[in-house]
């Protein structure tokens, strides 16, 4: 197959022709420390260390891998070519001058870099273990650079400060759906701090001239100025804070091709939809499969118990969190009429058949655990398409 290697992706349907596939290879729990705790020694950190481990077994990743090997083996039956991150520096001690921690894994490739055309953005995410993350992608984009593309980014944050505050609230529809679905769960909200510009590039949906920016615990108004700021001119960059206050957008709203829009009805109904999707044909569902219970068990009884023995060593961890069952909506199209979907929605799939798009499945069996479904695993870095406007 020919070497392209140019940046060219402008929305998320038309036809897709070279794409990264995260991997889970190297996976460890991941934790932080701040410098100033001084009860914090080197055995303890190796005892950190041996703990995380148990929390991606072998058996695990295999399985994970193995999906993700199935899910490449798809587009490159479709003629799309196939790129993997690098994940040799996953699980190493890296120090800043406020904290130390180690990465979690390369496995969701769509959080940290955001492809709008020939522009690369890197994102300054305000989680302490994704700090350097990115950098097992720079081999595959540095193939690209021989060819130019526009590479932005924002500050590196200092984040050594409280970045999250808790939000309590009532009992909401979307929580009485979200404890039926994994037996019990709740979520757990927050508000993210507007002190520095923090964002990760899956809070953003890309619509040819126009990208839907989600201000949420994931994205703050500092990165939503910064973005519009530096994309303006080619650009229109809107926000939208009202349609769900957790994480990345691609749980709730994901365009299907031009005029075609689904959307997550447990959060966004037609009064605070986003108004530039005023004239575009609607899908609202919701009706995704509940969290498996090979899944919930092994969250429970492993996952959950590993988070605090890291707890109570003085380690900051996310081990004991879980994506929300609606990643079943995460799917990624091929084109605008072939759509890759996760098997076990089969209510999304007939949904999307009665409305004539073609749909490939494939087996994710663990991305409730690894926090990122078809479309967080993968970035797509280059389609058959031009900049247009669709709104």
């Amino acid at each position: 197959m020919k070497k392209h290697f140019y940046l060219n992706s402008h929305n998320e349907w038309d036809k897709l022709q070279e794409v990264i596939v995260g991997t889970s290879k190297n996976s460890t729990g991941c934790f932080f420390w701040k410098n100033e705790q001084k009860n914090i020694k080197s055995k303890k950190i190796e005892q950190a260390l041996r703990i995380a481990k148990e929390a991606y077994p072998k058996w695990y990743i295999d399985e994970v891998e193995e999906d993700l090997s199935n899910l490449c083996s798809i587009f490159r039956k479709a003629g799309v070519k196939v790129l993997r991150p690098d994940p040799s520096n996953v699980g190493k001690i890296f120090k800043t001058t406020n904290w130390s921690g180690i990465s979690n894994n390369v496995y969701n490739a769509r959080d940290l870099y955001l492809v709008v055309g020939n522009h690369l953005i890197e994102s300054p995410s305000p989680i302490h273990w994704r700090f350097f993350e990115k950098d097992s992608y720079k081999k595959i984009f540095y193939k690209y650079l021989k060819n130019g593309f526009k590479w932005l980014n924002p500050p590196s944050p200092e984040i050594n400060y409280k970045i999250f505050t808790p939000i309590n609230e009532l009992e909401t529809k979307e929580k009485k759906f979200y404890k039926k679905l994994t037996k019990g769960l709740t979520e757990k909200l927050h508000k993210l701090s507007d002190k520095e510009i923090l964002f990760e590039a899956a809070n953003t949906l890309r619509i040819g001239k126009d990208l839907l920016y989600l201000n949420s615990i994931s994205g703050n108004t500092k990165g939503y100025n910064w973005l519009r700021n530096n994309l303006s001119g080619t650009y229109n960059v809107h926000q939208t804070k009202k349609i769900y206050k957790s994480s990345h957008i691609d749980s709730t709203v994901m365009c299907l091709k031009p005029g075609v829009v689904l959307l997550n009805s447990v959060r966004v109904n037609k009064k605070n939809c986003p108004t530039i999707f005023k004239k575009w044909k609607k899908i609202f569902h919701s009706d995704v499969a509940a969290v498996p219970d090979k899944e919930l068990n092994f969250y429970k009884k492993v996952r959950l118990p590993i988070a605090k023995k890291l707890s109570r060593l003085g380690f900051i961890n996310n081990i004991g969190e879980i994506s929300s069952p609606w990643i079943g909506l995460n799917f990624l199209s091929l084109d605008k009429n072939n759509v890759i979907v996760d098997e076990r929605q089969t209510s999304l799939i007939k949904v999307l058949e009665k409305n004539k798009f073609n749909v490939i499945t494939c087996k994710m069996r663990h991305m409730y655990t690894m926090q990122g479904g078809i479309h967080c695993s993968t970035l797509d870095t280059r389609r058959r398409s031009k900049l247009e406007s669709h709104i």
